[in-house]
């Protein structure tokens, strides 16, 4: 969105750079022509994101995970490096041998 030469004075005269504009419009709420991200709400935002990180850490550990789908099932999951084509080869061969 477009900012006005009066926007860009207030936001120099009050400390507030773009990003936390940007905030405000993606995560605020909408009361009529205004968007207000109070402090409950970022409060609310930031223990969200902590939980978020959280379980991407535990995801990371695994080493990445992997989530089969067809259609509007998921059929399987498993970890990213858990699978070997390598191992996979090996294993067929001492079947057939």
């Amino acid at each position: 969105m477009a900012k006005t030469r009066h926007i860009h004075k207030r936001m120099s005269q009050r400390g507030i750079n773009s990003r936390l504009v940007d905030l405000v419009t993606q995560f605020g709420v909408d009361h009529g022509d205004k968007c207000i991200l109070t402090r409950k709400n970022t409060e609310a935002l930031i223990g969200a994101v902590d939980t978020l990180r959280s379980q991407l850490i535990e995801v990371q550990s695994k080493g990445g995970l992997v989530v089969v789908e067809q259609g509007d099932y998921q059929i399987t999951v498993y970890s990213l490096d858990s699978y070997s084509r390598k191992k996979a080869k090996e294993g067929d061969r001492r079947v057939l041998h």
